[in-house]
């Protein structure tokens, strides 16, 4: 630890500084287990002003766990749509499931124990562990990576299982354990409002007598990290089918990001192809046909964490005989009020 600090001193700052900063977010004012649980799971990968829209509609629709439990992989996933990482969705009902016929509708209350449920890693458990039961155990997310590593000047690698495990040791030395659950989310807020990736607020800092980074001028290259894995580009020309009104969609199968959610017919290739120079077998019928096809413009890009997704749209009218075909490769049609 950086010996111009002691833990005492450095929780007593930060915590200090969380009750004048702290943002007003609903699952504050009310810390019950499921709260903290729904909206960490919501915050993974998802910034707050973006997470909080879907936080609030899912308490209204489902205000207890018992309501999450009982709902339909498809009524969680329609709230879920837009926040990407669907089995973030997939397992949140996993989980309420697991706590009804286990626990018996009640959140298990040791750090160990909420560990074991589906879709809850070191993290997220930590969180529902300090937060709802104060129990005394840190939390370290990217936020406080940032904050410990420029503060005490650790250079390790951030990505690494050593410099992970070191990270949990400082963070957990350093905690206030009469104060877990102020401490953890001082931490957080802190790295999320004031020690920010690209402009942190080094004047007037309350740690800019001890930090290691501002004496030595590393705010930009702490904490370490590797570059990613270069993004695979991937070409998606989505089918849109409808037929009297209806709307024709394919349930994902494929064991990846979007199992179980819905999408239209895709055709994937290693490039954009205008729609006549597609290969596929109901392509080929709708050119048979001579049916009208309207390209959807634009090209779309979505970046995901190793991949980047260019999707082209092309709008359809079918007729009966390729209805037929669509429900033979497991497209179900939707009216405008199902969707």
């Amino acid at each position: 630890m950086n010996k111009k600090i002691t833990s005492r001193d450095f929780s007593q700052r930060l915590i200090s500084w969380y009750h004048l900063n702290a943002r007003t977010l609903p699952w504050r004012q009310q810390s019950t287990a499921y709260k903290v649980w729904l909206s960490e799971i919501i915050l993974q990968q998802t910034r707050v002003n973006q997470g909080l829209p879907y936080y609030k509609r899912f308490i209204a629709t489902f205000p207890t766990i018992q309501h999450l439990a009982s709902a339909t992989e498809k009524q969680v996933l329609r709230l879920w749509q837009g926040l990407g990482y669907y089995r973030r969705g997939t397992n949140l009902l996993r989980c309420a499931k697991e706590i009804m016929t286990k626990y018996g509708g009640k959140f298990p209350t040791t750090y160990h124990e909420i560990c074991q449920l589906p879709g809850i890693g070191p993290y997220t458990g930590a969180a529902i562990a300090s937060i709802a039961f104060n129990e005394p155990v840190s939390v370290v997310d990217g936020n406080v990576y940032r904050v410990l590593s420029r503060i005490f000047g650790v250079k390790d690698d951030i990505r690494s299982t050593k410099a992970q495990k070191k990270f949990r040791a400082l963070a957990q030395s350093l905690l206030d354990e009469t104060q877990p659950s102020a401490f953890n989310q001082a931490m957080m807020e802190f790295g999320a409002l004031h020690c920010t990736p690209k402009q942190p607020q080094c004047q007037g800092c309350l740690f800019n007598d001890v930090c290691y980074a501002k004496a030595k001028g590393l705010q930009h290259k702490l904490p370490v990290k590797t570059k990613k894995p270069a993004q695979k580009n991937r070409y998606f020309h989505y089918l849109v089918l409808t037929n009297s009104g209806k709307l024709y969609l394919k349930k994902r199968t494929a064991k990846d990001i979007w199992h179980g959610l819905y999408d239209f017919y895709l055709v994937e290739t290693d490039q954009f192809y205008a729609f006549n120079n597609l290969e596929d077998s109901l392509v080929a019928q709708i050119k048979a046909k001579h049916l009208p096809v309207r390209k959807l413009p634009p090209h779309y890009k979505h970046l995901l964490t190793h991949q980047k997704i260019n999707a082209a749209f092309f709008h359809i009218e079918i007729d009966t005989s390729i209805a037929q075909t669509c429900a033979g490769k497991n497209l179900e049609a939707f009216t405008h009020h199902q969707i």
